[in-house]
């Protein structure tokens, strides 16, 4: 799937989670993509993360983050 596609698809979780507190906002939207998210997804969403992660907005760039973190080495 492309970069733009998953930015997209990203930004619309972090919106629908947005008129909570920032960091529930952040925590439901990386909660939802490690739930919901194929593992080839997920990959290609760090992997864009990594590379600048272009488009994405604030909560969803901080959920993709905490994806990162939490993934194993």
């Amino acid at each position: 799937m492309s970069p733009e596609k998953l930015t997209y698809m990203a930004n619309q979780i972090a919106r629908f989670f947005a008129t909570h507190p920032k960091e529930q906002a952040v925590t439901a939207t990386r909660d939802h993509i490690r739930r919901f998210w194929d593992p080839r997804m997920r990959s290609q969403i760090l992997a864009h993360l990594d590379a600048g992660g272009e488009g994405l907005d604030p909560i969803a760039r901080a959920a993709v983050a905490k994806l990162k973190e939490d993934a194993p080495a």
